[in-house]
């Protein structure tokens, strides 16, 4: 074994199997120069007797992002929520080896966001996350094995069509909403509860999905067309706007005056506190990429105002306020809505039936029309007895 300096750098030489081996050791320090060579020359020896080359094992960041990018067929919905649910992951367990994490990590974090108040669902979403990222490396048959011994299972998820806001509670949540410090919570959820739109196609929305006639600088009518829908039903389905989705949305609008017609309606901004009310603010618009979640925001609002639904609630709600009213047909609430699930029109036609009987209650009487109706067919049939 040799090494030796040429110019301001070692470099070192060996045979190996009758092969001379020259290489920089990319370095001025000569001990550094011999390990580059000792390193090399094992290198050699592992490879010509097919002794694999044991992999580190990598930090977990490392290996979701890994994991990330091997899902990059799946469609882009289902990449988002990975996208989203590897950042969460990195950030608790980003800096630790991902051999390291056992079953006790992932009932922790499993607490952890039932504390902070997250569905069920997306629980589960986010352990099968780390399920994936962790089976990639091959280190979660362990973990599973754990959580068998210990008898723990997926957390029970809600498999109802949810339920409609009251108009008690959206009266709280509308207070509550009012005093956020996300400007943009209010127009979304007056959208929501009077449009029935998801919440991706409320983020989807543009300037030039809405119909709008403008009178003294404020929408006196309109209507919006759904641009993308989760089911080819909702996609293209026209929803006029009510007399307070012209207000909230003439207000909002007034935030972005160099808004265009392929402008998002919610565009990605960022929320700032100024002055000595510390009042909120929105600065660095994005005008051409749509906004981000506002779980966090809606959470909060909820918490607020001492109620708690999800914010898909807000579409049940639209439905359940339209089957609630006898005159509007299902087909009306289909073209509205979109697509509804079976479970959801077994559920407002039981809905729709409940109206229908209030409805002739009204025209039954109830009261004094139908005693009068029962004096009336008594008497009727004691004449014609005597007849």
């Amino acid at each position: 074994m040799s090494v030796y300096k040429r110019g301001q750098t070692y470099w070192y030489k060996f045979l190996f199997q009758g092969q001379l081996i020259r290489d920089s050791a990319k370095t001025n320090s000569k001990t550094v120069a011999r390990e580059a060579e000792r390193a090399r020359r094992r290198e050699l020896e592992l490879a010509v007797n097919r002794i694999p080359k044991r992999d580190r094992t990598p930090l977990f960041g490392i290996a979701a992002r890994e994991w990330l990018a091997s899902k990059n067929t799946l469609a882009p919905k289902s990449l988002e929520r990975f996208q989203h649910h590897v950042a969460t992951l990195t950030v608790e367990f980003g800096q630790r080896l991902i051999c390291d994490l056992t079953a006790d990590d992932v009932l922790r974090l499993r607490s952890k966001r039932i504390s902070e108040g997250l569905a069920p669902r997306t629980v589960n979403y986010e352990i099968a996350a780390l399920r994936g990222i962790l089976k990639s490396k091959g280190f979660w048959g362990g973990v599973l094995d754990e959580l068998e011994r210990r008898g723990i299972k997926k957390l029970p998820e809600r498999h109802d069509v949810g339920r409609a806001i009251s108009a008690e509670d959206e009266q709280k949540l509308l207070a509550a909403i009012a005093a956020s410090r996300s400007p943009a919570l209010l127009p979304l959820f007056i959208l929501a509860i009077d449009t029935g739109l998801r919440a991706s196609e409320l983020r989807s929305l543009t300037r030039s999905d809405l119909s709008l006639v403008w009178e003294k600088g404020t929408i006196h009518q309109g209507a919006l067309t759904v641009p993308k829908s989760k089911t080819d039903a909702g996609t293209g389905r026209l929803v006029p706007l009510t007399s307070r989705a012209c207000a909230v949305l003439s207000l909002w609008f007034s935030r972005f005056p160099n808004a265009e017609e392929c402008s998002y309606v919610f565009p990605r901004h960022r929320v700032g506190l100024g002055g000595d009310a510390r009042k909120p603010y929105i600065w660095d618009v994005s005008l051409d990429q749509p906004i981000g979640e506002w779980k966090k925001a809606w959470r909060l609002a909820f918490g607020e105002a001492g109620v708690r639904y999800r914010w898909h609630d807000c579409r049940h709600s639209f439905i359940s306020r339209l089957a609630e009213n006898p005159h509007v047909s299902e087909e009306t609430i289909k073209s509205l809505a979109g697509h509804v699930s079976k479970r959801m029109l077994e559920r407002y036609s039981h809905i729709r039936t409940q109206a229908k009987r209030d409805a002739i209650a009204v025209l039954d009487g109830r009261n004094s029309d139908l005693a009068w109706a029962h004096d009336w067919a008594q008497s009727t049939a004691s004449q014609k007895t005597r007849s």
